[in-house]
Order: structure tokens, then sequence, then C-alpha cells
């Protein structure tokens, strides 16, 4: 990739002569709506005979450029494609939405025991998002205000994704003895971007841990730990699987027809991999259960009001992507609904 663009202001114009390849520090993300909306009005587009001399938008990560394209680099790292231009006003926006992939934020686990303290994701979460369209902005939970205030009014969707347990405390419980990776960091992240989705109508997918923490922080609760209970002919967590076992599935899971997540799917009936020893007991507040396991242990979830798309399951779909079509619609669904209302 090329040098390093030099970083601009709103204020300077320019004409290269060559227009600067894209560097992963170039990344930068579009601006909250009252910035937005701020430089449409401040700069309209111009007339087609106006004799004005173009402006190159590059600037450093955090900061709108002026882009409405993004491309992937051949390092699977994004790259923001440099445009010539001023920005279009809101309305002509909507017109690029096949050029405009949105943002969507992804919850990252965090550990402190065999390492320094770090952030990571399983890089599936990423490549489902890149796959269907979006651009995957991980969210890692040392990131504190007011850092992540501005980081969430720039996302058009969040993906909540799988990892250790919520703290039982969140649900007025014990913590029982096979509950572990607790990280209050990550429950407290995590269930923020819940309640700020929900409040801003931002599209929300919940995976595994995700679909529990959705439900933790709409006031449910979970079982701790399915084997402990009554017993079960399955084993959610696949222990005995060996190699390649994410990409493998292990039991049907039925969705309720008319439900959204059945129309999503489009199928009535999934299989489904599965990486879990906790599950959903009681539902929180607006929640609908609309799959199961043949168990009876909940496997999907939507808010009842269909104004949020608010959906969660408790199978890994971003492991099954490569091979299973209602894998690949989870995340388009999520894609197109963040694309829409960016």
């Amino acid at each position: 990739m090329g040098a390093t663009p030099a970083t601009l202001t709103m204020s300077q114009w320019t004409t290269p002569s060559v227009m600067p390849a894209a560097t992963p520090a170039s990344i930068a993300f579009p601006p909250a709506p009252s910035t937005r909306a701020a430089a449409s009005e401040a700069s309209a587009w111009p007339a087609a005979t106006a004799q004005r001399v173009p402006m190159t938008w590059v600037v450093e990560v955090g900061v709108w450029a002026g882009a409405v394209c993004w491309e992937l680099a051949e390092s699977r790292l994004m790259a923001a494609i440099i445009l010539v231009g001023e920005p279009p006003a809101k309305g002509r926006r909507a017109t690029l939405g096949a050029m405009n992939p949105p943002l969507i934020g992804v919850s990252t686990s965090v550990t402190v025991a065999k390492y320094p303290e770090r952030a990571y994701v399983n890089a599936a979460y990423l490549n489902a998002v890149q796959q269907a369209g979006g651009v995957p902005v991980p969210l890692p939970p040392q990131l504190e205000l007011p850092g992540r205030a501005e980081l969430l009014k720039r996302l058009h969707g969040v993906l909540l994704t799988g990892g250790g347990d919520v703290d039982p405390a969140r649900f007025g419980e014990p913590t029982h003895p096979t509950t572990a990776d607790i990280s209050a960091a990550r429950d407290g992240l995590e269930i923020e971007l819940t309640r700020w989705a929900m409040d801003k109508h931002v599209p929300l997918l919940a995976i595994c841990r995700g679909l529990q923490v959705l439900n933790v922080a709409l006031g449910g609760s979970l079982h701790q730990d399915i084997s402990s209970g009554p017993g079960s002919p399955l084993d959610h967590s696949q222990a005995a699987l060996q190699g390649n076992a994410r990409s493998m599935t292990t039991h049907q899971v039925k969705v309720q027809g008319g439900s959204r997540l059945a129309g999503i799917l489009g199928a009535l009936e999934v299989d489904v991999n599965s990486f879990h020893h906790q599950a959903i007991n009681r539902l929180g507040r607006g929640l609908k259960d609309v799959a199961w396991a043949p168990d009876s242990i909940i496997e999907g979830v939507e808010l009842g009001d269909n104004a949020h798309f608010v959906v969660g399951v408790q199978w890994h779909p971003e492991e099954l992507v490569g091979h299973d079509r209602t894998a690949r619609n989870l995340f388009a669904a999520l894609v197109e609904r963040a694309r829409a209302s960016a």
C-alpha cells in the first residue's frame, strides 16, 4: 500500500495530481448525525457549471473523511477509499447505499489471565460482517468515556458476540461453581450497548453470550449451568467433538412461523452448532422466545416491537456462513437494516 496520506481539515483545499493510497491509519468513521447535517448544510453539491477546486478528504482514525466508499485491503484490514469532492447532502447520501457500507460495532472479549490485559474477538465475526457488506468495528471494553460515546454515535449496527459468562449478580443470583470468565468491564459495555441500541433504534444482532446479555439487560435471568438442572439429552457445549468442531452442527432448532427470525432465516428448522453451558431462564422485558432446541432450551429471541431490529440466537452462525444459507441470512439482515438506518 502507498504512503500514509497527509491529514487535512475541512477548510483545506487541494488538487492532487495523484490520489494517495489509503492505509489502515487513514480509516475514518462517518460523522455523528448532527455533524453530518452541519456539513451538508454548509456545503451543498456544486452545480455542474461551477468552477470550484475539488477537495480531497483524508483524515486519521476517528474523524470523518467524507468518504462514502470503503474497501477491504488485501491484508483484510479496512482501508478508506479516498474520494475527490464534497460530501453529499443527506438526501443524496441515501441514494449511495450500495457504496456506503454501514459500520457494525462488534463487542470483544477481554482476558487478564494468560497475558497482559487485552481485548480480542474471533475473526469469524469480522469476516461474517464483511462478507455481508458491512464494516466491523471492534469495541474493546477498555474504551472509556468520552471516546466510547463518540464512537457509538458513528455506529449503524451492533453485534454482541459470544464469550465468557455474565455476572449472575446482574440478575440477582449467587455465582454457580461452573460460572467462569466473568468480566465486569465487558458486561458493563455490552449492557450499555444493548440499551443504547434500543434507545436509538440501532439494529442489533446478539449471538450466544450476546443473547444472554440482551436478556439480562432487559431484566431477564439465566440458567447458570444447563447440565446442573434436569437431565438434557443434548450436549449444548459440543464437548465431545474434535477437529473442525466449530463448523459442525449437532442439533436442530425449531423456529416459530411468522416470527422475524423465521423470515430472516428463511426456514422453520435449522441445524446448528452449540457452545454454551448457560441459557435463558426468565425472559427479559419485551422479548419473545421464537426458537427452541429439542430439550426446550430457548435458542432464539426477538423484540416484540417491530420498530426495533433486535434479534438473538444461542448458536454460532459466524462459524457456519461458509456453507449455511441461514447463517449468512442473519448477517445480511443486520447489515441491510443498518444500511437502511444509516
